[in-house]
């Protein structure tokens, strides 16, 4: 994709994750409806589908050739045949939505032949929008962002969840890591991009809409971004699944995935 052209797209997520955040503050701690989806997947909230609905309708108008993935609408296979596609979660964190907190994010991103070329992550009640174009550096409210420079992996920290640190995912010692955690993976991407922390990684699959914005911003600020075993990540697959996700700077990400791999 051609940098006017990412440019553009990442205008125009921009626009559309600022009309997500005042469908979403409409909802916050105003006890909107909720539900529980299908096979355990977690809830829904009546927010959560007003934003995909308005999603849906804005950036397909603006952009009807690309393809569509949401956590929010049924999915369909028209998607895999098209050249650039719209992944997002109309609001990554549902739980803390749920809960009054405000670290929930919306993550909007336009993935070109697997590749995500633009991104916002945009935590409204945070005043935070993190946004990325392809070979364009990522940014925080227009500030460059530059991920952590450690290159020793004891003491590090990382955002991950307490099962990641199961020592049978480290040949049977988990490394001496500084755990922090945030319900929101794409929020939780963005923190390593903005270096406020060392490195996160999810072991478990992590669904498409949960991590590519978050990928791209992190890539943009200089972090490697691969899944659980060091492998290059690529989006709009057909199952919508990555096999976990790891990020942090080229050399701990290194030292992460030796640790990692004696698992085997």
């Amino acid at each position: 994709m051609p940098e006017a052209d990412a440019a553009r797209d990442l205008a125009l997520l921009t626009d559309a994750a600022l009309a997500a955040a005042e469908i979403a503050e409409k909802h916050w701690r105003a006890s909107p409806e909720i539900w529980d989806k299908d096979d355990g997947a977690g809830p829904v909230t009546e927010a959560d589908l007003e934003i995909d609905r308005m999603l849906h309708a804005e950036l397909l108008a603006a952009r009807p050739d690309y393809g569509w993935l949401s956590e929010e609408t049924a999915d369909t296979p028209d998607r895999l045949d098209a050249s650039r596609v719209f992944i997002v979660d109309p609001i990554d964190g549902t739980r803390a939505f749920i809960d009054g907190q405000r670290t929930f994010a919306h993550a909007l991103t336009v993935v070109e032949d697997g590749q995500p070329v633009a991104g916002v992550v945009y935590l409204p009640l945070r005043e935070k929008l993190y946004a990325a174009a392809l070979g364009q550096g990522a940014t925080l409210n227009s500030q460059p962002l530059a991920v952590s420079p450690r290159t020793d992996m004891s003491g590090a920290s990382m955002l991950a969840a307490r099962p990641n640190f199961a020592p049978e995912h480290w040949g049977g010692t988990a490394p001496q890591l500084e755990r922090h955690f945030r319900t929101s993976l794409a929020y939780r991407i963005s923190l390593v991009a903005e270096g406020r922390f060392d490195s996160m990684l999810t072991i478990r699959d992590a669904w498409e809409w949960d991590i590519a914005a978050g990928c791209l911003i992190a890539a943009e600020a200089g972090a490697q971004v691969s899944d659980r075993l060091g492998r290059a990540l690529a989006f709009n697959n057909p199952g919508a699944k990555t096999a976990g996700t790891l990020v942090a700077n080229p050399t701990l990400h290194k030292q992460l995935t030796r640790a990692l791999t004696l698992r085997a």
